[in-house]
């Protein structure tokens, strides 16, 4: 006796199901996803890295803004992501055609940085999300393992809170971690002053 395999859902298809219920899901290569609930020190890491990031694009005066929730859609339209912090291009929006409607971006000049909070499901961030935002051609990612979570081939062993930034060198991108107090290193804000160990404070 076969089984029928689960129907892939498109992009549309997710975007018309999604329910008004309070929680987060993302599409997976075609499958919901219900991301966890996040912890409370998730929540502060998140919140303390979207705040440097404020004020530093406040300062320089760029047409920058992080929302509250927004979608990534992949190129593949498999998959749409909800990033922990989205920094987004206000002056390419107009040409977002799902923008306006659905919240939804899908060029890699409406996404300067994108930056996923790593939590138990972390091996989406190191490696499906990785590979999906370095296709869309999305120039800088920050990996932010606070927790210490992912694989020690990553983050060293024993495991250490690590921040990654990858940064999109013809095409691909190059891993950069940090950690301890190590200043951060932002292409997009080189004159940031952020260490990793500040944003490990954060969590507690």
């Amino acid at each position: 006796m076969t089984q029928a395999l689960p129907k892939l859902l498109t992009f549309n298809e997710f975007i018309e199901w999604y329910p008004n219920d309070g929680k987060r899901y993302e599409l997976h290569k075609g499958v919901i996803i219900e991301m966890p609930p996040p912890t409370g020190s998730h929540e502060k890491v998140v919140g303390f890295i979207a705040r440097k990031l404020t004020v530093e694009f406040d300062r320089l005066n760029l047409p920058y803004t992080i929302p509250k929730t927004a979608l990534i859609q992949t190129p593949s339209a498999e998959s749409a992501y909800s990033p922990d912090v989205l920094l987004l291009n206000l002056d390419n929006l107009d040409n977002e055609p799902l923008f306006q409607k659905q919240s939804t971006v899908s060029q890699a000049a409406s996404v300067p940085i994108v930056i996923e909070v790593v939590s138990t499901n972390w091996r989406d961030d190191y490696y499906n999300k990785l590979r999906d935002y370095e296709e869309m051609g999305i120039p800088e990612y920050w990996i932010a393992d606070y927790a210490a979570l992912g694989a020690r081939k990553f983050i060293g062993n024993p495991k250490q809170p690590t921040i990654f930034v990858c940064e999109l060198v013809d095409g691909e991108y190059q891993m950069t971690a940090f950690q301890g107090n190590t200043a951060i290193s932002s292409p997009t804000f080189p004159q940031l002053n952020l260490t990793a160990q500040q944003i490990f404070n954060a969590a507690n």
